[in-house]
C-alpha cells in the first residue's frame, strides 16, 4: 500500500493543481511534495533493514503477455525515493521568488514526474520499468520546452532524440530477454534468470542495448552533447529535476538491471564501459576549468561527477556499488544547491558570467557561507556528503585497476581547481557595479540553503543510517554478480 500511494499520491496532487489558479498554486504543490516526503519517512520506519523487497504488490496489467503491475522496495530503490521525495519540495521552494506563466502546469508537471521518478524506482516488472522511464521524460521536455530560455526548442528536441533513441535500445534489450524466459514473461527475477541463462556473446548484446540507454540519460562520453545545452537553457527547476534526480535513473538502472541481467557481458565490456566513463571525468573537468558561464561550469561538473559514480558501480564490488548508491544522493543535493546559487546570482546581477562578478562576499557574507557550505560538499571535503561516496567510488574502482582508478581520482583535484576559482572570482575581491547592491536572501531562499547545507553535514559526519539502509540489498546484489561471473 505505501508503494502505491508513492506512486499516485503525486499523480492525483498533480492532477488537482491543474484546477488551481493564482498564487495558491505553488503552496499547494509544495503541500503535496511535503505530505509525498512524509510517506517516504513512514516507509523508512517501516522498512526492516535485514530483509531485501519489501511492500510488494503484484497485480496482473497485460496477462496476455506477461506483463504485471509489480512494485515493492528495497534499500537500493528505497534511497532513491528518498532522495526523489527530498528534493521535489526543495526544487518547489526554489521558485517561490520566480514568476512562471501558467504556473497550474509548470508545478503539475513537476509532480507528474515524481510520479514517474518513483515509479522508475520501485518498478519490478521490465515492462512497467521502460513505462515509467518514458513517462519521466515527457513532463521534463514540456518544462524545459515551455519554459526555457534561448533556443530551447533545437536543444530540447536533440535532448528528446538523443533520450527517446536510448529507450529504444533498452526495449529492445528487454523484449529479447523476453524471449528467453521460460514463460514469457517481464517479471524482473525471469529477466534476471534469462539473461543468466545466455552465453558471453549473447549477454554482450544485452549489456550494450541496455547500458546506452543509461548512459545518455547520465549522462556518460561520449553519450553526454545533449546534456550542457539542455542543462544550461532549461530554467532553474528543471535543471535541478535532471540533473538532481533525473540522471540518477540511469546509475540506478546499471545496478538494478545492468548488473545481474548481463554479469558476463558486464565482465567482458564493462572494462571498456569504465575507460568511457573516467574519459568523461578527464574531458568535462578540462571543459570546465574554462567556461565562463557559470552554470555551464557545473553542468560540466555534473558529467564529472557521474563519470565516476558509473566507474564505481561497473567495478562490480561491494564499495563500488555502496559508493555508488551514496553518492547519488550527495550529488543530488549539492547539484541542485548549486543551480540554486546560480539563480540567486543571476536573478540579482543578471549575468552568469564568472568573469564580471566578484567581491559578493562583501556585501552579503552570509550567502557566502552557505555557497562555500555547498561547494565544499561539492568538492568532496571530508566531513562532507560528497567525501563519504567519493572515498568508496575510488575504492571500488582501485580494486577493479589501480591505474584507471589514478585517472578516475583525478576529479577529486580537478574539481576543486575549477569549483575554487569560481567561488574566488564571484565571491571575493572588490565589489563592482553589478555585485555592490547584491541583495540580501529572502526567507525561501535562506530556507533552501540551509536544508541543503544541513543535509551536506549531517550526511557527511554520519552517513551510517543511509549505509545501512541500502547495504543488505548491495551486498546481496553483488554476491548475485560476482557468483554469476564466476561459475
Amino acid at each position: 500500500m505505501i508503494t502505491l500511494l508513492l506512486i499516485f499520491f503525486p499523480l492525483a496532487a498533480s492532477l488537482l493543481l491543474l484546477l488551481v489558479k493564482g498564487e495558491q498554486v505553488k503552496k499547494i504543490a509544495l503541500a503535496a511534495a511535503v505530505v509525498e516526503f512524509a510517506i517516504a519517512l513512514f516507509a523508512i520506519t517501516q522498512y526492516q533493514h535485514n530483509a531485501l523487497t519489501q511492500f510488494e504488490i503484484n497485480l496482473p496489467w497485460i496477462q496476455s503477455l506477461g506483463i504485471n503491475f509489480h512494485v515493492g522496495i528495497d534499500g537500493i530503490s528505497l534511497l532513491m525515493v528518498l532522495l526523489t521525495t527530498f528534493l521535489v519540495p526543495v526544487i518547489i521552494l526554489t521558485s517561490f521568488k520566480n514568476e512562471y506563466k501558467n504556473p497550474s502546469a509548470f508545478y503539475s508537471l513537476i509532480l507528474a514526474m515524481q510520479m514517474a521518478l518513483i515509479g522508475v524506482f520501485v518498478s519490478l516488472d521490465g515492462f512497467l520499468f521502460y513505462v515509467f522511464w518514458e513517462l519521466a521524460l515527457i513532463p521534463i521536455y514540456f518544462i524545459c520546452l515551455l519554459w526555457g530560455g534561448e533556443d530551447r526548442a533545437r536543444i530540447t528536441f536533440k535532448f528528446f532524440v538523443y533520450t527517446l533513441a536510448g529507450s529504444l535500445l533498452m526495449l529492445a534489450g528487454l523484449i529479447y530477454l523476453y524471449q528467453h524466459t521460460a514463460t514469457h514473461t517481464f517479471d524482473i527475477a525471469a529477466l534476471y534468470a534469462a539473461g543468466q541463462s545466455m552465453d558471453m556473446v549473447h549477454q554482450g548484446y544485452v549489456f550494450w542495448a541496455m547500458f546506452m540507454a543509461f548512459a545518455i540519460k547520465m549522462p556518460i562520453f561520449p553519450f553526454h552533447t545533449w546534456q550542457p545545452d539542455t542543462y544550461t537553457t532549461s530554467p532553474t527547476q528543471g535543471t535541478m529535476l535532471l540533473s538532481g534526480i533525473m540522471l540518477k535513473m540511469g546509475t540506478y538502472g546499471v545496478i538494478r538491471w545492468l548488473l545481474p541481467i548481463a554479469p558476463l557481458g558486464v565482465a567482458h565490456w564493462g572494462t571498456v564501459a569504465i575507460i568511457l566513463s573516467v574519459t568523461g571525468i578527464v574531458y568535462a573537468s578540462c571543459i570546465a576549468i574554462v567556461q565562463k558561464d557559470f552554470k555551464r561550469l557545473i553542468a560540466y561538473s555534473s558529467i564529472a561527477h557521474v563519470g565516476l559514480i558509473a566507474a564505481g558501480i561497473l567495478a562490480g564490488n561491494e564499495q563500488g556499488v555502496q559508493g555508488g548508491m551514496i553518492q547519488m544522493l550527495s550529488h543530488g543535493v549539492n547539484v541542485v544547491g548549486l543551480f540554486f546559487i546560480v539563480d540567486i546570482i543571476q536573478r540579482r546581477t543578471g549575468t552568469r558570467e564568472i568573469a564580471v562578478l566578484g567581491g559578493i562576499r562583501n556585501v552579503n557574507p552570509q550567502f557566502a557561507v552557505l555557497f562555500l557550505i555547498v561547494l565544499l560538499g561539492s568538492v568532496a571535503l571530508p566531513l562532507t556528503n560528497g567525501f563519504v561516496g567519493e572515498f568508496l567510488l575510488l575504492n571500488g574502482v582501485y580494486q577493479f585497476n589501480a591505474w584507471i582508478a589514478a585517472f578516475a581520482g583525478l576529479s577529486v583535484i580537478l574539481g576543486a581547481v575549477y569549483m575554487l576559482r569560481s567561488y574566488q572570482s564571484i565571491m571575493l575581491g572588490e565589489t563592482n557595479a553589478l555585485t555592490s547592491g547584491f541583495a540580501p536572501l529572502s526567507t525561501s531562499e535562506k530556507t533552501v540553503l540551509i536544508i541543503l547545507c544541513a543535509a551536506i553535514i549531517v550526511f557527511g559526519v554520519f552517513p551510517k543510517p543511509l549505509l545501512d539502509i541500502a547495504a543488505p540489498s548491495v551486498k546481496h546484489l553483488v554476491e548475485s554478480f560476482q557468483m554469476a561471473i564466476t561459475k
